[in-house]
């Protein structure tokens, strides 16, 4: 959402999430160590969609509040229930505050996902440029992580309508199709 309302133009001033769950995701979750990663690896992705934005956040003036809540709660086993908030000043000083509220089966939500991506790695390692190994396949993989890491930091991408795009566009390479320039324009030469 951040990505979204910054590549929008909305400057977010607050980001508040709060999570409770009962699985051993949620339980392991209450350990202090475990917990700062969790809440590192979002904040990650805040930092990221607000350097992507200099007009909007100007060095010097790129903080916002942010906060996380993670509890758990036994009794909803592995259903995930998660409150979001998003704050933003508008004109006159006005707030703008968008708010989700999902509830899932956290598990069953995230198994697909870990399908797509081993295919997708394998299918990756198994990928050759001229002859070579196609090198660091996380940055593609980047799609499925929060806050994706690589041996090479120049690959990673960190807006989700990016990672989607670059992931597509290389399928798209890889079965021999033309990838989407982004521009909507042909241009015939």
């Amino acid at each position: 959402m951040s990505d979204y309302l910054i590549g929008s133009g909305i400057r977010i001033s607050s980001v508040v999430s709060y999570n409770h769950l009962g699985n051993n995701d949620g339980k392991n979750l209450q350990e202090d160590k475990c917990f700062q990663s969790k809440k590192i690896s979002k904040a990650g992705v805040l930092d990221d969609a607000i350097k992507s934005n200099s007009i909007l956040y100007p060095e010097g003036d790129d903080k916002i509040d942010h906060e996380v809540v993670i509890k758990y709660c036994p009794f909803v086993q592995d259903s995930k229930r998660a409150l979001d908030e998003y704050s933003s000043k508008i004109f006159m000083n006005g707030i703008n505050t968008i708010n989700s509220y999902n509830v899932c089966e956290d598990s069953l939500l995230a198994t697909p996902l870990m399908y797509d991506m081993i295919i997708l790695g394998e299918l990756f390692s198994r990928m050759e440029i001229n002859g070579k190994p196609m090198g660091p396949v996380l940055s593609y993989l980047s799609f499925f992580f929060k806050a994706p890491v690589t041996n090479h930091d120049e690959y990673v991408i960190n807006s989700f309508s990016r990672q989607r795009d670059s992931l597509v566009n290389l399928l798209k390479v890889a079965g021999g199709l033309q990838p989407d320039d982004g521009t909507l324009l042909a241009f015939n030469f």
